[in-house]
């Protein structure tokens, strides 16, 4: 009898991300038994933090497959700033969309959401610097520490955090994933 492989969760991963947003579900996720995977500028490249927190990545951004996870998870800071004008980047995240497969963004995270075009009526929160943008991407905003609307995971801030990774846990759950 074989054993079922953990489901698997990526995080994107770019020069200033914020670290908690980052560092805080890669830990909480395998402490779940989840495999986590970072995927930034290729294997073992390091990323540092807004924080100046090193991350070291476990593969590149433009290998990543949507089909090889169960969820995706971007976290804030500058990164997603940067991240979002990569043509792959929002691939990406558009096929992970259309697998109606968990996306969590927390902090500036959504900015990748609204450049890939997929906020359009859903509820999102996020750092009230992009409540603006996330309106005028089609989003209904609310303040609140998380908010699950369908497959879209949102929250505002690093002490959102633990919402953030148990709302994450639960629509994993809920798939069976």
């Amino acid at each position: 009898m074989s054993a079922v492989a953990a489901p698997a969760v990526l995080i994107l991963a770019g020069d200033d991300y914020e670290d908690m947003e980052l560092w805080y579900p890669r830990l909480r996720l395998a402490e779940a038994g989840l495999r986590v995977h970072v995927a930034g500028d290729g294997a073992g490249h390091v990323h540092r933090g807004k924080h100046g927190y090193p991350c070291r990545c476990d593969g590149a951004i433009s290998e990543a497959r949507s089909s090889d996870f169960h969820a995706l998870v971007i976290p804030g800071g500058w990164m997603p700033d940067k991240l979002r004008r990569d043509p792959r980047v929002l691939a990406l995240v558009r096929e992970f969309h259309a697998a109606e497969k968990p996306i969590a963004s927390i902090c500036h995270g959504p900015w990748i959401n609204i450049s890939a075009g997929i906020c359009r009526g859903f509820r999102m929160t996020g750092s009230p610097g992009v409540r603006d943008d996330v309106v005028n991407a089609g989003a209904v905003w609310e303040d609140a520490e998380v908010v699950v609307d369908r497959h879209i995971i949102t929250s505002r801030r690093p002490s959102d955090l633990p919402a953030f990774c148990a709302a994450l846990l639960d629509v994993l759950a809920r798939r069976g994933d």
